[in-house]
């Protein structure tokens, strides 16, 4: 970057980090939310939920698919469970 253009862009230097920043945190996000290990404990805290009564049957199925379409592949996870 050269000094002139340095310069002119100086201002918008808030604007850049503000954006690196977002693009961090959507990383982050899209990892946490996506993270296989991550899945299977929400999975285990479904059955575990179903076995305790504190949810129907319907109610698991529907978070269970919901988790199984997470853990596929976009093109095969879009299909109906």
């Amino acid at each position: 970057m050269g000094l002139i253009t340095g310069l002119f862009t100086l201002p918008l230097a808030p604007v850049r980090g503000v954006v690196w920043v977002a693009e961090r945190l959507h990383e982050q996000a899209w990892h946490e939310l996506n993270d296989p290990a991550a899945v299977r404990r929400q999975l285990m805290d479904v059955q575990a939920a179903r076995e305790a009564g504190t949810i129907d049957e319907q109610e698991a199925e529907r978070r269970e698919a919901e988790l199984v379409r997470r853990l596929l592949p976009p093109d095969i996870g879009d299909r109906e469970v």
